[in-house]
């Protein structure tokens, strides 16, 4: 019989891992990609992540979190009740570039806003959710109502970056997404490049932990 796999993942990696389970999911009892952001505050991130894996005990064999370490992940395996197989990169971007050309893009310009497929889509949306809940929904209209809007707080978030970088993970239309990247890039006039990336470490965590499901 067939080990059971659960997956609960950063909703960054959705177009990623549907495209790498399509017509490959039969031994997927369960999948949840859970909300971007709560990296942000890792509290909340440790406490979300180990509940979800938890509450799959008895329902799968072994589970994948795909979540990099994401500054407050390290070591959150032990706190698993499940065989847990998490990825050994710093964040998303590491996992779909490798963290060895995530280090080399570093270097080659530190201010560098990555643009995943994920990242082209939420576009400045998300950095308005985030301004709503970090300074609550009254306070950011005071705030607009002195002028500083959204793009204000934008271009100060975005103090000290030069450069955007698309990262093609060939899931969906790359020219679509690109062209959202060079958009969101405009906007803040920084310099645009492109550059493709790899499911690879995505499908190498689906495997370990098929692996582990089945006793490996």
């Amino acid at each position: 019989m067939t080990g059971r796999i659960g997956i609960v993942a950063c909703e960054t990696f959705k177009m990623e891992m549907e495209n790498i389970l399509e017509g490959d999911a039969e031994d997927v009892a369960f999948k949840e990609y859970l909300e971007f952001g709560l990296h942000e505050y890792p509290e909340e991130l440790k406490k979300a992540v180990v509940e979800k894996v938890n509450s799959l005990e008895g329902r799968v064999d072994a589970v994948y979190l795909v979540y990099g370490i994401c500054q407050s992940l390290k070591g959150i395996t032990t706190r698993m009740k499940l065989p847990t197989v998490m990825l050994e990169v710093d964040d998303c971007i590491g996992a779909l570039i490798t963290s060895e050309e995530y280090e080399r893009e570093r270097k080659k310009c530190a201010g560098t806003w990555y643009a995943t497929p994920f990242f082209c889509e939420k576009g400045e949306s998300w950095f308005d959710k985030k301004l709503l809940k970090d300074l609550g929904e009254e306070q950011v209209k005071a705030l607009e109502e002195q002028g500083y809007d959204s793009m204000w707080f934008l271009n100060q978030l975005f103090n000290g970056y030069s450069r955007a970088l698309f990262i093609d993970t060939k899931v969906g239309d790359g020219q679509y997404f690109e062209a959202l990247s060079k958009k969101f890039a405009d906007k803040l006039n920084l310099r645009h490049e492109s550059r493709d990336g790899t499911l690879e470490i995505l499908r190498d965590g689906l495997r370990r932990t098929r692996q582990l499901a089945n006793g490996g």
